[in-house]
């Protein structure tokens, strides 16, 4: 704060309002609850951090994430917020760079006062990023897969995963294909955090199948020309070939195992599909691959909250149908707020406790925070791409082939992340 001018003493009567004001500010203190918010915070907005990779190659599922952001505080402003406290985001470029991602977080936290973080696209950046907001007590929210965010090695009360988890995603889709697919599996793996523990994921889910796994073939982030890799693939003969890298990494796998012939000679699946991958590549590229999903519009025919948030978004992004990272902005603000607006307060300690409690459906069916690692207990889907000669509309790029519900007995132990 700027040094105080020298200015004359006050008078009698301010020194008396001023005992006043004192007075019931530390009655207010001493009643506890929401009138222990000091008074100037009862009409200070709600500030919402959002780091997010705009530059890059996740650059359009980071897009997807703040569309659905700005959607959840829309909403939350739209209903008088929180005690009349309205919502704001701000929204960073981490650029997909773990030190960029620490700057923009801590500038947001000390220079920005946001109040709480939701994003990252990234399983390494949202490890670094959530490093930054536990050193600081700052609730911070990821939208994006990590096993290793919910071991208590790098947990703190105020971490949660709104987004799946590798070993749930990679699990739900090994028990759907690998008993329809085939045993002899080949891992084509990107060489970082996100490759490695979908790759694992697959395994572990697998053993209950008898996989054998032949190998496991890592490539770098980045990757433009898998040309190298495909003919040792065809060598080793796969029932299945388990491609476990994103985005543009991903459709340039895709593309170029059909053009060697890999997809005529294994069965290909992959933990996630991309929407914005499948969008610009079409369906020839991504054609009879297996893959999951955290949410895909087409839930509306089955699911009313889906319905009703894919028509606000189609009525806040031009017609357009959320992606699954849309849906995850959405529910990773939407949650914070909800929480906040609980609590009646933006204290850390205060709104990490009401946000372990929501419950609810939000967009995709019932989901709930797991006490012991935050982690967002939630459905997982099974899709393919749909032949557009069958799709109802340009947004109709999947077709849902199976869901498997909600349950904890899939996900890994509490005691296995190293919680007591």
């Amino acid at each position: 704060m700027a040094s105080t001018p020298l200015i004359p003493s006050p008078s009698p009567l301010l020194l008396r309002r001023r005992s006043v004001l004192k007075a019931a500010g530390g009655a207010l203190i001493a009643s506890g609850g929401a009138a222990s918010m000091p008074l100037w915070a009862q009409t200070e907005t709600i500030r919402v951090g959002l780091p997010i990779p705009l530059t890059g190659p996740f650059a359009n599922e980071a897009r997807a994430v703040q569309q659905g952001a700005e959607l959840a505080i829309k909403e939350f402003n739209a209903a008088a917020g929180a005690g009349g406290r309205k919502a704001e985001l701000l929204v960073r470029d981490d650029k997909l760079n773990p030190q960029e991602a620490v700057t923009r977080t801590v500038e947001l936290i000390e220079k920005d006062r946001a109040h709480f973080i939701v994003g990252s696209v990234s399983a390494a950046v949202q490890l670094s990023v959530n490093n930054a907001t536990k050193q600081r007590k700052i609730i911070y929210n990821s939208v994006s897969q990590s096993d290793s965010i919910n071991e208590a090695k790098d947990f703190s009360k105020y971490t949660f995963h709104e987004c799946l988890n590798p070993h749930m995603t990679a699990g739900a889709v090994a028990r759907y294909a690998f008993p329809k697919m085939g045993k002899r599996v080949v891992f084509l793996t990107a060489d970082y955090a996100y490759g490695q523990e979908m790759a694992r994921g697959f395994v572990t889910a697998g053993k209950a199948f008898g996989i054998e796994v032949l190998a496991d073939i890592r490539h770098p982030l980045g990757q433009t020309d898998f040309s190298s890799y495909f003919p040792r693939i065809l060598a080793l003969k796969p029932d299945v070939l388990v491609v476990c890298n994103f985005g543009r990494d991903q459709s340039i796998a895709f593309r170029q195992a059909g053009d060697f012939g890999v997809k005529q000679k294994a069965k290909l699946i992959a933990p996630l599909l991309m929407h914005s991958g499948r969008m610009v590549d079409g369906h020839d590229v991504y054609a009879d691959v297996i893959g999951g999903t955290g949410y895909y519009w087409g839930m509306e025919e089955t699911t009313p909250s889906a319905r009703a948030f894919n028509a606000a978004f189609r009525a806040a992004n031009g017609g357009v149908a959320p992606t699954d990272y849309a849906g995850l902005g959405y529910a990773g603000v939407r949650n914070v707020l909800a929480a906040a607006r609980q609590a009646n307060s933006t204290d850390s300690d205060r709104v990490a406790e009401a946000l372990q409690g929501i419950k609810g459906d939000v967009y995709k069916g019932s989901t709930y925070y797991r006490a012991c690692d935050h982690q967002s207990v939630q459905s997982v889907l099974i899709v393919e791409s749909k032949p557009p000669a069958q799709a109802k509309g340009k947004d109709d790029i999947f077709r849902i082939v199976a869901t498997e519900a909600p349950d904890e007995s899939r996900m890994r132990s509490c005691a296995e992340l190293g919680h007591a």
